[in-house]
């Protein structure tokens, strides 16, 4: 049986694909019909998900592992996780799924938390919205209906501020995704767009009495002399990053547009040319009904005239998705060098 960990402690919100999960995480009151509403964490997951990308993460390289806990009600308590291993083409013997199952087995034995509950992935200036995480979180969220994906940005943790926050895959897209017809008929039947792909769950970190001891003595002996860093008006690279990854997709998205207007354009004009036949073969049938001659047999106007292949609209709502993410960034990063220049400005006047 699953430990539950004690104490409640200070809470403090925080605003490539892997393989499909080995075991399922239920906990009382966790009914398929419960939707999660909030994600309670305990610092020594983030800790460990901090640690996973410390040591393994490199650059646009993303880590991977899997969270561990229960669903309690509608809140979803993670209190675990394990880390999957880095292997390369040449480890073909190895098995994700029964490296999970030994993993689990090993934590059951030790009373410790082995209900799978989700996964965790490391993004690069928040560039994870992609079909892979898509894929995958379906999969996880198709066998366990309370499974989130907690996202990692160590960049912008390494700004100041620890962003790590959790999603699951809307209802609707969920519904789209069993049927697998991504079709732009089938994805304006479901009203979806970028903004009802993912849904956003709250965030909770959630500490012991005696961890939060330790962090308020930790913080009474840190220098002050550190916290000035915070209030550098020196500007990073960060935002020319996100610029740059922003226009990229940008120049996506309008090549994607290109490739959906030459299928509307060709489609327009299968029609005309399917209209302009009909056309011509009922003047035809009338010219031989005045001879007196029997009517043309009818024929399968699908198999003379193929129509074209629409172009997959999923991409271009993962893409603007992601767009978004970016702007949603920029939007943080902006504002927050905004305060420190009025803050500035309004120092300066004092001490003139």
């Amino acid at each position: 049986m699953a430990s539950r960990k004690e104490g409640t402690g200070s809470a403090t919100p925080s605003s490539s694909s892997t393989s499909g999960p080995a075991g399922k995480g239920k906990g009382k009151g966790g009914s398929g019909d419960s939707a999660v509403k909030q994600v309670q964490i305990d610092g020594l997951v983030v800790l460990k998900i901090i640690k996973h990308y410390q040591e393994e993460g490199q650059g646009t390289e993303v880590v991977q592992g899997v969270l561990l806990g229960l669903v309690v009600e509608d809140r979803l308590e993670i209190t675990n996780c394990f880390p999957f291993p880095q292997h390369t083409e040449d480890d073909a013997d190895f098995d994700e799924v029964q490296y999970q199952m030994e993993m689990m087995r090993s934590l059951r034995h030790v009373n410790i938390d082995h209900l799978h509950v989700g996964w965790y992935q490391s993004t690069y200036y928040g560039s994870f919205v992609t079909r892979a995480l898509l894929d995958s979180q379906f999969s996880y969220q198709h066998a366990i209906e309370e499974s989130v994906v907690l996202i990692y940005d160590p960049i912008k943790t390494a700004q100041g501020s620890l962003s790590l926050k959790a999603y699951r895959l809307t209802p609707k897209l969920m519904e789209v995704c069993k049927e697998k017809d991504f079709s732009p008929e089938a994805l304006k039947k479901g009203n979806i767009t970028f903004e009802h792909m993912f849904e956003e769950v709250p965030i909770v970190i959630k500490n012991s009495h005696l961890i939060n001891v330790l962090m308020w003595e930790l913080e009474k002996k840190s220098a002050v002399a550190d916290k000035h860093e915070l209030l550098s008006l020196a500007s990073s690279n960060h935002l020319g990053k996100n610029l740059q990854l922003l226009m990229d997709r940008v120049d996506e998205m309008s090549q994607d547009i290109v490739k959906y207007n030459t299928y509307m354009r060709n489609t327009s004009k299968q029609q005309q040319q399917k209209h302009q036949y009909q056309q011509r073969r009922q003047q035809e049938n009338m010219q031989r009904q005045s001879r007196g001659e029997p009517p043309l047999p009818e024929e399968d106007l699908s198999k003379l005239f193929k129509p074209p292949q629409p172009p997959a609209r999923m991409d271009s709502l993962l893409i603007a998705g992601q767009i978004n993410t970016y702007c949603q960034n920029i939007k943080e990063f902006t504002a927050q060098n905004l305060g420190k220049l009025f803050m500035a400005q309004a120092l300066q006047e004092y001490n003139n």
